[in-house]
């Protein structure tokens, strides 16, 4: 199989790229294929596959004329991804694919996602430190990423710690902890346990820890890629979880309300709207492209 792909990230959570406009290249992915062009030792390396296709090539009719169809690294099927989908849409923007004058609509299979390509952060926001190549010279990317479902707490354990975890769904499915530091987590090259009943098809496990006003660092265990240097999704439901812990803490939820979220990649922007909806800004880099014969 020869194909076309490029390489981008977004704080360092990184994608291949696959451009299948009408879904004549690659078919439906196998997950073998996925996994070996995933592996960081015997393909290029990704946390992920974003593969590039028009919404009508799968039949769907959702007002999208883009659909992300994302694969974890393992190669399983994922709902959403709040980094790749800036950095899929930054892919449609170099290309001409779409008019980023007005917001751009991308299907996923959680949901339609609105993309819109502001150099200003929510509410004014500027980072703190944006850096080099970002892929938005002027700004973030900001995607709408809809209303969270916030489903009850659950538990994480990592070797004798044990902590009660927020069950959120940002597109995926989370569970979200706050310890006293990061380095609690542990090495993560293993999943966390968790509980299978109420997460059956697996779990994003966040790890934060406030360092600020308004402020949360975190690290996280994606299903199918393990500790990733950032999470979108994940990000988002880390600040619902912060705010919906000092709306407790003031008794009264004020919003909107903005979370800076640090990750090792480097830092998004929650927002979560008087309208509930979530706001996901942050910085998008496509930074390789090539041809490629797989023989694997």
């Amino acid at each position: 199989m020869t194909f076309s792909w490029l390489k981008g990230h977004g704080t360092e959570n990184d994608f291949l790229l696959l451009p299948d406009h009408d879904g004549t290249i690659h078919g439906d992915l196998d997950h073998v294929f996925v996994a070996g062009l995933c592996n960081r030792r015997r393909g290029i390396g990704a946390d992920g596959i974003l593969r590039v296709i028009r919404s009508a090539a799968l039949g769907i009719d959702d007002g999208s004329e883009w659909f992300m169809d994302y694969r974890n690294a393992d190669g399983s099927i994922s709902e959403m991804c709040g980094n790749g989908v800036r950095v899929f849409a930054l892919h449609l923007q170099q290309e001409g694919l779409v008019n980023t004058s007005e917001p751009v609509h991308i299907g996923t299979r959680g949901g339609v996602k609105i993309v819109t390509f502001d150099p200003s952060l929510p509410h004014g926001l500027r980072p703190r430190e944006l850096p080099p190549g970002s892929g938005q010279a002027a700004g973030f990317i900001s995607v709408d990423m809809g209303v969270p479902d916030v489903l009850g707490t659950s538990k994480v354990q990592v070797d004798d710690h044990v902590w009660e975890a927020q069950h959120i769904e940002t597109g995926n499915p989370h569970a979200v902890v706050f310890v006293d530091d990061l380095g609690q987590a542990g090495s993560l090259l293993e999943e966390p346990e968790y509980d299978a009943v109420t997460y059956p098809n697996g779990v994003n496990i966040e790890f934060g820890v406030r360092t600020g006003d308004h402020q949360v660092a975190m690290r996280v265990y994606e299903r199918g890629s393990g500790e990733t240097r950032s999470c979108g999704t994940g990000a988002c439901a880390v600040g619902v979880a912060a705010a919906l812990a000092d709306a407790a803490l003031a008794d009264e939820a004020e919003l909107p309300v903005t979370y800076r979220i640090d990750v090792p990649g480097g830092t998004v922007h929650v927002t979560w709207r008087e309208d509930k909806h979530l706001i996901l800004a942050g910085p998008a880099e496509i930074n390789a492209r090539g041809e490629m014969e797989w023989l694997g």
